[in-house]
């Protein structure tokens, strides 16, 4: 419960330090150019008001400024004011509508809400209603009122000066990344609405946490449209860490935060769902969650064959997303990552597309490769049974490749559960040798099969290399009615291997089928079972014998 509570502690912080990091920027900024322009208009007035004094010698500035010249032009100041704000609201309007039909319509509401943008256009109202007030005052010959009217010029100079600033201000406010990160920012505070004391608070807060989900989804939906994959990406990720850092105070929202109400139960995600799955959610606690992979799940199926960087992006969140909720200790909702790897699996394979499955294979593998790390043989075994029900589907699909993928994947998860002498190893092991049963019974794809034989000869090396021949013996077993000529083929394949890193550009990088110089040693050993019926023969060198 400390490290949990540190974790809280340390994510809030993050967050207050990049909102008032994000404000210094903003306001040093808005200083700056405040500064320039201000000394520029000053210094430009001055200069020439001097240089037109000097051929009249006696005249005040103060005199000319309460003159009956300055109670005119003051007379005139409101409808000035009143044409530069109406100006300004027109742009900004225009831009922000443009925005929001871009990305999404909480764009205008958050930039209405904007705490910057309240204090100007307000400025900018307080200013027009001083210039009326002191001109209706300054219309008595006897009565001059010099503070009003000062302060008055000095109000209408400000409101001009930030201008420039404040457009600046609205552009940077609408860039796309930064109404992803205050959508994100403005998400993640409804969530904390959510932990208040009065149920109307925290029921406002879970309903403006599940229109934030949206909108962001809708920001990577617009994007996808246009061919943004930048902040399409962005949007991404936003959704992933909006995820974690919710794992982070998850344990401290109260109970009826988790309750199926209705604005879950009707909403688009859930509304088709059985009533069954909806009491499962409220019961394992994991409707926010749910409504996050849900977004992603219609992101991958929007991006599948046309984005594929999306689709890869999709899975990485997906797989961090599940290993924080087993880092949390969440037993009841760490294998959902497990049930939406299966579906991006499942629709893949349905798209024929190897690329993204190739590339969403080693994001699942990684996920089982922290639940062997973890303990969670339940979530292991599980997957690897899914790794080996997918890649026979590929396989009757016409895509074998994903069938040797799954298999060069599997060999590199019972590696890792022979390193760290995992309970499941065995079962593991007996998964990895039935993962071509099925599609040995036709063989037109011969170059996959043995491709699959090839990693389980693999593992059988790497098992002999550390001194475990009755496993490596049980991988024979299986082996041993393979015909001489595909063994040899084989053999010969593994042993011509030398390099490490694969001959084209790859986000896995290595090469399936190489092997380390001490595990190409014992290759004779293990074939040599083969020419001797299985009799015993000198398991070779072993690692740091």
């Amino acid at each position: 419960m400390t490290d949990v509570a540190e974790r809280v502690k340390s994510n809030l912080l993050d967050f207050e330090m990049n909102e008032q990091g994000h404000r210094r920027n903003q306001s040093r900024a808005w200083l700056i150019a405040l500064v320039c322009i201000s000394v520029t208009s000053v210094s430009v007035y001055l200069v020439t008001f001097f240089l037109d004094s000097a051929s009249s010698p006696g005249v005040s500035l103060m005199d000319l400024l309460c003159g009956p010249g300055a109670r005119q032009a003051l007379a005139n100041m409101p409808e000035v004011i009143a044409g530069v704000l109406g100006i300004t609201i027109t742009v900004v309007a225009i831009i922000v509508e443009l925005a929001s039909n871009r990305y999404t319509p909480r764009v205008t509401d958050l930039f209405v809400k904007s705490p910057a943008n309240v204090m100007i256009l307000g400025f900018f109202v307080v200013t027009g209603l001083l210039c009326i007030w002191v001109s209706l005052t300054a219309v008595s010959p006897h009565f001059i009122p010099v503070v009003g009217t000062s302060v008055t010029v000095v109000a209408i100079s400000i409101c001009l000066l930030i201008l420039l600033p404040y457009f600046a201000f609205v552009f940077n406010f609408l860039d796309p990344h930064n109404i992803i990160e205050h959508m994100g920012n403005a998400t993640f505070k409804a969530i904390h609405r959510g932990k208040r004391a009065r149920k109307v608070q925290r029921q406002a807060g879970k309903r403006a946490s599940i229109v934030g989900i949206e909108q962001l989804a809708d920001v990577a939906l617009n994007a996808i449209e246009h061919k943004d994959k930048g902040i399409c990406m962005h949007a991404v990720d936003t959704l992933g860490k909006l995820a974690r850092d919710y794992f982070t105070i998850k344990g401290r929202m109260p109970d009826d935060w988790f309750v199926m109400t209705p604005d879950v139960v009707e909403n688009p995600d859930f509304v088709s769902m059985q009533a069954e799955v909806l009491r499962e959610m409220e019961r394992k606690r994991f409707w926010f969650e749910m409504k996050i992979l849900r977004q992603y799940q219609m992101l991958y199926g929007e991006t599948l064959n046309k984005m594929r960087d999306i689709n890869y992006l999709i899975a990485i969140n997906t797989r961090k997303l599940a290993e924080e909720e087993m880092g949390a200790g969440e037993e009841r909702t760490a294998s959902l990552g497990v049930k939406f790897f299966n579906t991006y699996l499942r629709a893949t394979i349905n798209g024929r597309d190897v690329r993204t499955a190739y590339n969403v294979l080693n994001q699942y593998r990684l996920l089982a490769e922290t639940a062997l790390r973890k303990g969670r043989y339940d979530i292991v075994l599980e997957a690897a049974k899914r790794f080996q029900y997918y890649g026979q589907l590929g396989f009757a699909l016409g895509l074998p490749f994903v069938l040797e993928t799954t298999a060069y994947d599997l060999c590199t998860l019972n590696e890792i559960a022979f390193d760290l002498d995992a309970l499941c190893q065995r079962e593991l092991l007996a998964v990895f040798l039935e993962v071509d049963k099925e599609a040995e019974e036709g063989h037109e794809f011969e170059a996959s099969l043995r491709g699959v034989r090839k990693a389980q000869v693999k593992l059988a090396t790497y098992y002999l290399t550390h001194g475990a021949e009755d496993l490596a013996r049980t991988i024979y077993e299986d082996m041993k009615g393979e015909l001489p000529a595909r063994l040899a083929s084989i053999r010969e394949e593994l042993a011509g291997i030398t390099s490490k890193e694969f001959w084209e550009v790859s986000d896995r990088g290595g090469n399936f089928d190489y092997l380390e110089p001490e595990r190409r040693a014992v290759l004779p050993n293990f074939f040599g079972w083969f020419n001797q019926g299985g009799k015993d023969a000198a398991v070779g060198p072993v690692r740091g014998a």
